[in-house]
């Protein structure tokens, strides 16, 4: 199905990467849903600067009533089912690795969080979406992961351990869908140049990560975002259970 043909969740779409993302799949013609928690303003500016083919809905994604409720009303607004969903949605976490919490100061909660965030929000959103795409014999999930499981530079113990078990809910859901027609996939980026969750990262980490990869940049949301296109494409059909890196080579698979 092309993009143009699609309906679109992103989830934390309103600010970041999640614009970004937004931005480069309503480029390409989809219809998309600006999902948002608590940015109401920059999902409302962003939906209107885009028109007609954007709807933005608050939804706490780690809800799962919430989130069948979005669905629903996505449905209605545009006619057609949700075909599409980016997992974006980042609970309350900051890359700065100052404040960060050691082993000896973290706690089980933090955990819990983090796995919430992750795992839970993915898994509203995937069941949520399952009905109508085995209906149309096709969807597209694509999951935002994070380098850090390979490469732990910076040892954010409980959001990379809840990326790295997002990785294997992507596999073993790829598993189960694919004979409906529907993908889910990985996308782990790096420390991205800048979103509102690396803002707190000074610049000397920046500059230390770009001397190490072989483009010499850090990547930025809309390198990342491009890569998102790749996997909701049709050029992309016969790819499902994977993780691509894009980090500009930092971490080679």
């Amino acid at each position: 199905m092309k993009l143009t043909q699609q309906v679109v969740l992103i989830t934390g779409a309103a600010r970041g990467l999640g614009q970004a993302i937004t931005e480069a799949v309503a480029r390409e013609g989809a219809k998309v849903i600006i999902n948002y928690y608590r940015s109401q303003d920059a999902a409302l500016t962003l939906a209107q600067r885009i028109g007609q083919n954007a709807l933005a809905i608050k939804a706490d994604v780690t809800d799962p009533e919430a989130v069948h409720a979005l669905f629903a009303q996505a449905k209605t607004h545009f006619g057609m089912p949700i075909t599409s969903v980016v997992n974006n949605a980042l609970v309350d976490f900051k890359f700065n690795g100052d404040a960060r919490k050691t082993m000896d100061t973290i706690g089980w909660g933090d955990f819990e969080q983090q796995i919430k965030g992750a795992i839970g929000g993915a898994l509203n959103t995937i069941q949520a979406a399952m009905p109508d795409m085995k209906s149309m014999g096709f969807g597209r999930i694509v999951n935002v992961g994070t380098n850090l499981f390979q490469n732990p530079v910076v040892p954010y113990h409980d959001y990379t351990a809840a990326k790295a078990a997002l990785l294997a809910l992507t596999r073993t859901a790829a598993q189960d869908l694919g004979p409906d027609g529907i993908t889910v996939n990985m996308l782990s980026g790096g420390l991205l140049r800048t979103t509102d969750a690396s803002a707190a990262t000074p610049d000397f980490v920046f500059d230390l990560i770009a001397g190490q990869t072989p483009l010499r940049t850090v990547t930025t949301p809309d390198e990342f975002a491009d890569a998102v296109l790749f996997f909701l494409s049709p050029w992309s059909r016969a790819i499902t259970g994977q993780n691509l890196i894009v980090d500009g080579g930092l971490v080679k698979n």
